[in-house]
């Protein structure tokens, strides 16, 4: 028994003297556990920052989201239901973002701006999203999509000429895609070809938001063609400019309200002085833009979601059936629950994004996580919402149906959904 076990030790020891070619496999590599370091914020009290929770506001960012929820449910709330079956955004509506700020939310006071934070624009683009994700939309794309680009690439000039005009009365809108250049955005074909000290701009887009309203315009077009997407620059283009034709809005599915058109260019002619930025950086503008509004739609997304979720708990606590409110049964409970927190886990990634965007610090991948998971989030709670909702959930008698139309567009414009989970494993790629 004793040389057995003996015999086994032996074995034992020749085994362990041999696992570690095995186990090398397991040893953590540098790039392993990277996911575990934290980022030491400095001089913690000499910039006055504070490690607060995501959910915690600055006394201005507290009130303005209080102003646009009373905005929301005095001023939009009654016009939903018109507005979508009109597929038309009624002028009061628009006037009154105007008149309370909220389309130069982060414009300085000089140009008639609130002079928020950017989170502040976000904040809005939720509650807003509750009662009407069309008119989120509006203010979505004014803030995060025209006056950044103003104020980010405009000239002094520029900025003198427009942004007052964007911050009082005038919507811009953002020329980018077209028939043949969705997701391959950078594949466009309007051209711009220089004369003298003007250009002409021929080409046509497509699905540009806002257009119907649009007092100005953002074109994309090539002034090189044989530099491919390296040629592409950013025009400004005002609309009553001759050969600028806004054409039909298209009949969608959700998010009626908030125009959709096709805008055409034939010869028009746009001064050297109307070149956003410099030439041939288009692109760069485009993407930059596109990734801080990402942020904004993980935002309207989120609202939309529980604006749905808002109408839908009350009635699953009132409707009675088998002797017993919807709601206390647990298998319901269990499905709202686990919304709930998925609700949570959306609105943290979407803070979190928009927080690293206002301090200047990196936040691409986080805003496409956002982006990705709020569309992913808003799809499964419109969807939860009707089937709790039962029959009347299927009805237009109730919001609950159109907040299920307006969510599907979240996982296709700015980027669809495969573009985002794209762009969140090159990120990936480059940090392991």
């Amino acid at each position: 028994m004793a040389a057995a076990a003996g015999g086994w030790l032996r074995s034992c020891g020749k085994l362990k003297r041999n696992l570690s070619a095995y186990l090398a496999p397991w040893r953590a590599s540098p790039c392993v556990f990277r996911s575990s370091k934290s980022e030491l914020l400095p001089n913690l009290a000499s910039d006055g920052v504070v490690c607060a929770p995501l959910q915690t506001f600055t006394e201005e960012e507290t009130m303005l989201k209080n102003m646009v929820t009373k905005f929301a449910q005095e001023r939009v709330a009654p016009l939903v239901q018109k507005m979508d079956e009109n597929s038309k955004m009624e002028d009061s509506v628009i006037q009154g973002l105007f008149e309370q700020g909220l389309m130069s939310i982060e414009l300085g006071e000089e140009y008639g701006g609130t002079g928020a934070s950017f989170f502040s624009i976000i904040l809005v683009v939720e509650e807003l999203a509750k009662v009407d994700p069309a008119v989120a939309l509006l203010c979505e794309l004014q803030n995060t999509l025209t006056n950044k680009l103003f104020t980010t690439y405009g000239t002094e000039e520029q900025k003198r000429t427009y942004l007052p005009r964007v911050a009082k009365d005038t919507i811009g809108s953002f020329c980018l895609s077209e028939a043949g250049s969705g997701s391959d955005a950078f594949s466009l074909k309007t051209r711009a070809e220089k004369k003298g000290d003007y250009y002409i701009i021929n080409g046509s887009k497509m699905w540009i938001s806002s257009a119907e309203h649009a007092g100005v315009f953002f074109v994309m077009a090539n002034t090189d063609p044989s530099l491919g997407y390296r040629g592409i620059t950013c025009f400004i283009v005002d609309r009553d400019t001759e050969g600028l034709h806004v054409g039909k809005k298209e009949d969608k599915l959700g998010i009626r309200a908030s125009s959709t058109c096709p805008v055409t260019f034939e010869n028009v002619k746009v001064p050297e002085t109307n070149i956003l930025g410099q030439v041939g950086q288009g692109y760069k503008y485009a993407i930059g833009m596109l990734n801080t509004g990402r942020i904004g739609i993980a935002a309207q997304m989120l609202g939309l979601a529980q604006g749905c979720f808002d109408h839908t708990v009350p009635y699953t606590k009132e409707r009675v059936q088998f002797g017993k409110s919807v709601f206390d049964f647990q298998g319901m409970q269990h499905q709202i629950a686990q919304v709930a927190t998925q609700l949570e886990a959306a609105r943290l990634l979407t803070y979190n994004a928009a927080r690293l965007a206002e301090t200047g610090r990196p936040f691409i991948k986080e805003a496409s996580m956002a982006k990705y998971y709020a569309a992913e989030v808003a799809t499964l709670t419109t969807s939860k919402c009707i089937e709790w909702m039962g029959g009347v959930g299927f009805t237009k008698s109730y919001p609950i149906e159109k907040y299920y139309r307006d969510c599907k567009i979240g996982t296709i414009y700015e980027g669809t959904s495969n573009i985002q989970l794209s762009t969140i494993a090159k990120s990936l790629a480059q940090q392991y």
